[in-house]
């Protein structure tokens, strides 16, 4: 099902908070972002609707909404050559192209694909890539929430993207950091390996950069095609990308050996360094979901560099993660050795996502269940520390089990989660009807009613659905005990995938190393 989707987001009241946003003094108001092409911009960025421009001038600190407006600035103008540039270029077959292919840059590719590399014993590549791509998304999802830029303007730009992308801030693109940095990593061990060690073949060579190459291009442009990113934001992310890849080049050996000291200044170290990250996220204007990547992905290098601490402190590393595969002895390999090898290593993947997936429902299940209790304990004599947008466990009883358990969506029913926002009759998809469902982000007023009469958008954190009925309010909140229950539940994903998943198959006589 095709849906119209709109960036608008909402603002609320909450405390002061560290990084000067004060909320209970000012007025909550409905914004969205997609209507501000209408409006017109001075120099400085603002629009003339001073209740909706203003407000972040007057919410944000005064470096924070100077370069805000100046970046909106270019949004506007930028909005515009891309909608001339889809009029000329789009076509059906390249919509499906790079509306699929975005799903390569997503943290929820990652999540999946980068155990695999623990799961057969190419460790030290899989911890380069999570340290890399994780960095990389908590940058830019700080840049995001700290300067709080909407994505192209919609209309004039039609918008194609799966999910709920569209619902974050737009400068800069962490897709296009991503896959400039993934790229950039692999390239450095393509190239070790084809003129330091002579393991590949020039033509391999070569080839393996060029597929580099169209990856990144493929992943930057389409942010582009799609009217999810602006110019601007897609050259930002990109500069973000070569500079978190360069890093870790330049870091790696000192990186890797402090890790492996096997003292324990790394655990002592590690742990309050991710957990700052997290409470120093920058708080945004709007109820921005960048916030949670941070946590997942921050939570992930806690994970594996406890895990590689770990390894190294108990001799993990050389009892079990140096077994191989069961293989047959010899170079030639018969049909019944091809298919039982493949078959043990599908066998591993399948166990092992299984794994972290019954990891996550059940420990989500269990901290949600003990931690709102523990924070109401804590919070009767000590300060406890609060972010906008997420309820604090002395106003509420019990957690929803929706907010526990999500399901799982199945490829089957991938075309079914499409959003399409800002439609127009000369796109290459055909415009949403008024039956098909509508999802929107908006703003109740302090006493819970509608702000903008009768607009089925200004419900703040509601998802409306309009299903041939009338239009009914769905919930959905963010409660403090989901902060802490992401860092666990990440981190015990890192440390599953790292080590007790690999040593769990050594023990089982499955191996680890391919060969």
């Amino acid at each position: 099902m095709l849906t119209q989707a709109s960036n608008s987001h909402t603002l609320s009241p909450a405390k002061t908070s560290h990084d000067g946003l004060t909320d209970n003094k000012i007025p909550v108001i409905t914004t969205d972002h997609d209507q501000l092409e209408s409006l017109q911009l001075d120099e400085r960025g603002r629009t003339d609707a001073p209740c909706a421009q203003d407000l972040y001038e007057t919410v944000l600190p005064w470096w924070r909404a100077a370069i805000r407006a100046r970046i909106l600035s270019s949004v506007k103008r930028e909005s515009q050559i891309l909608a001339r540039m889809q009029e000329c270029i789009r076509h059906p077959w390249l919509d499906a192209y790079f509306l699929y292919s975005s799903s390569l840059g997503t943290h929820t590719f990652f999540m999946i694909g980068l155990p695999l590399l623990f799961f057969f014993g190419y460790e030290e590549i899989g911890r380069g890539l999570v340290i890399v791509l994780a960095s990389g998304v908590y940058v830019s999802s700080f840049v995001k929430d700290l300067i709080c830029s909407p994505r192209p303007l919609a209309p004039p730009v039609t918008r194609l993207t799966i999910g709920t992308h569209h619902l974050e801030y737009g400068f800069p693109s962490t897709h296009s950091t991503n896959s400039v940095s993934m790229a950039l990593f692999i390239f450095g061990y393509v190239r070790n390996a084809y003129i330091q060690s002579a393991t590949i073949s020039a033509s391999m060579y070569y080839a393996s950069c060029a597929m580099l190459v169209i990856y990144a291009i493929t992943i930057v442009f389409g942010r582009l095609y799609t009217g999810m990113h602006s110019f601007t934001d897609c050259a930002v992310g990109v500069f973000l990308g070569a500079i978190i890849s360069g890093a870790y080049v330049i870091l790696k050996e000192t990186i890797e050996n402090w890790l492996a000291s096997a003292r324990w200044i790394v655990p002592l170290t590690v742990i309050p360094i991710c957990l700052l990250f997290v409470h120093y996220h920058p708080q945004p204007v709007d109820d921005c979901p960048c916030f949670e990547d941070a946590i997942a992905f921050v939570s992930v290098i806690l994970g594996i560099a406890l895990c590689r601490w770990h390894i190294v402190y108990s001799g993990v590393d050389e009892r079990f993660l140096g077994s191989v595969m069961p293989s047959p002895q010899g170079i030639v390999w018969t049909w019944e050795d091809t298919a039982s090898w493949w078959t043990l290593a599908c066998a591993k993947v399948t166990v092992g996502i299984l794994v972290i997936f019954v990891w996550r429902l059940l420990a989500k299940s269990l901290l949600h269940l003990t931690l709102p209790p523990l924070f109401r304990l804590l919070a009767s004599s000590f300060d406890l520390p609060h972010r906008r947008f997420y309820t604090p466990a002395t106003d509420y009883q019990h957690m929803p089990v929706e907010s526990s358990l999500r399901p799982i969506p199945s490829m089957i029913d991938l075309p079914g989660a499409l959003e399409v926002s800002g439609m127009r009759e000369n796109s290459g998809l055909r415009r949403t009807s008024g039956t098909n469902e509508v999802k929107r982000r908006g703003a109740k007023s302090n006493n819970g009613s509608s702000l903008a009469n009768g607009d089925p958008g200004a419900y703040s954190g509601s998802e409306l659905e309009n299903s041939n009925g009338p239009f009914q309010r769905k919930e959905v909140k963010h409660y403090d005990a989901d902060v802490l229950t992401k860092v666990v539940v990440y981190a015990g994903i890192a440390i599953l995938a790292g080590e007790g998943l690999p040593v769990t198959f050594a023990l089982l006589g499955w191996g680890v190393k391919p060969w």
